[in-house]
């Protein structure tokens, strides 16, 4: 795939919704008694992995059309035995994990060559404390869980992880006395605010949540806002190209997910959130930003969690702000799609940014002038292919994106919409 560079970038757009939320949605309605109702569900090759694994383990899933999905819950322990390929989805491995880890019956997990390099033992470990029964494979996928009686416990995350916390919760829905997880900086909160939506017990402390054990849950609706992930690619081309405006309409303004707007507007950007509200507990706007020049800035470990996912798309900030932006605390990217460190940064070299990768982050070296462009490999990771396309579109001369296809994992229509917003 080719992206030439664009004069400007204008309009008002949607983008498919939250893929985190989307996995939790039908997980927990795959363990509630009676239907869930998913509308706006965000469809991708990863939630695609997720659907195909509650109806393998007992769910039955109803497709009223592309947005909406039904799920038809087998309740909190109703899970069958299953062989389950979770593809490319490492939060669908994570979580699933610790659910199963207290049902009744033998599950096998394994995935596509990317997820099964990912380390699962940071998962498997509470389990095991818990006395979830897990056979991984030196760590990693495929594994075996076989069910067991679980003990609640207290577990201070060693890293921030929203997978690991959530897994660990997941599983505490199971034990047999209460289940707290620390987390030394705040993560993604999705699964507390939809077990609670569902009627479990959970008690939010600062830097704790705690849940109790669950007989039944019940989630008649969810209604998935849009990913500020996926839109955080069109956000940055808007603040990149002279001239441009964009809204983006309808996504999850979460604040633990909201970190790139706080960058973009703390480097120069003009951002502006309108017609705020909130469905089941997610905070849903309208976000507006407008180009503008930009001064570098540094992020450091306690806000890499509220940006995790965009921080591919902040190397990229850093080669247009004035001075040299930093990204530390971030070894977590090492632990992705790809090592995304060095992704990156091969990424950003190869189009003429001034980078220097890091053991925690990477160092980007602002230039007044445009990237000249040149050829990014994906390197099978969706966030290095969409890094690629707003890179064509800033540049000088266009980007050639080696593995485009990947974006499919994530936003399979994000090419086209991309198109449809460039002049």
């Amino acid at each position: 795939m080719r992206v030439d560079p664009a004069a400007r970038i204008d309009g008002h757009i949607g983008v498919p919704g939250d893929k985190s939320i989307s996995h939790r949605a039908a997980l927990i309605g795959a363990l509630s008694d009676g239907e869930t109702r998913i509308t706006r569900f965000g469809r991708s090759a990863d939630t695609e992995s997720t659907l195909a694994a509650v109806r393998a383990l007992g769910a039955g899933v109803d497709e009223l059309d592309v947005d909406t999905v039904v799920v038809e819950g087998v309740g909190v322990r109703g899970f069958r035995d299953a062989a389950v390929d979770c593809g490319n989805a490492g939060t669908l491995a994570r979580l699933l994990t610790g659910i199963l880890a207290y049902q009744d019956g033998r599950f096998e997990l394994s995935g596509d060559d990317s997820l099964s390099r990912r380390p699962m033992r940071r998962v498997t470990e509470p389990l095991e404390q818990m006395g979830a029964h897990v056979d991984a494979t030196d760590g990693h996928l495929p594994l075996v869980v076989e069910g067991a009686e679980l003990e609640g416990i207290e577990y201070e995350l060693p890293v921030a992880s929203a997978q690991v916390k959530s897994a660990v919760l997941f599983a505490g829905l199971g034990a047999r006395s209460s289940t707290t997880v620390v987390e030394p900086t705040p993560t993604r909160d999705h699964t507390e605010l939809m077990l609670q939506a569902a009627g479990a017990h959970v008690t939010r402390r600062p830097g704790s949540v705690t849940v109790q054990p669950a007989e039944r849950l019940h989630l008649p609706e969810v209604v998935v806002p849009g990913d500020i992930s996926s839109a955080a690619p069109f956000l940055v081309a808007a603040t990149l190209v002279p001239g441009s405006t964009l809204t983006v309409h309808d996504i999850g303004l979460n604040p633990r997910r909201t970190g790139i707007l706080d960058v973009l507007e703390r480097m120069g950007a003009r951002v502006g959130v309108l017609n705020k509200h909130r469905v089941a507990g997610e905070l849903i706007g309208d976000v507006e930003v407008s180009a503008q020049p930009l001064v570098a800035t540094r992020i450091e470990a306690a806000e890499v969690p509220r940006l995790v996912d965009e921080l591919p798309l902040v190397a990229l900030l850093g080669a247009f702000a004035r001075g040299t932006t930093e990204v530390t605390g971030a070894e977590e990217l090492r632990a992705k799609e790809s090592d995304r460190i060095e992704t990156v940064t091969a990424a950003m070299r190869a189009i003429g940014v001034r980078i220097t990768a890091r053991p925690d982050g990477f160092a980007v070296r602002g230039t007044p002038a445009r990237p000249r462009g040149g050829t990014i490999d994906a390197a099978g990771d969706h966030r290095i292919a969409m890094l690629g396309a707003v890179a064509g579109v800033v540049s000088r001369e266009g980007v050639r994106i080696e593995g485009a296809e990947s974006v499919a994992i994530s936003f399979p229509g994000f090419f086209d919409l991309l198109d449809s917003i460039r002049q």
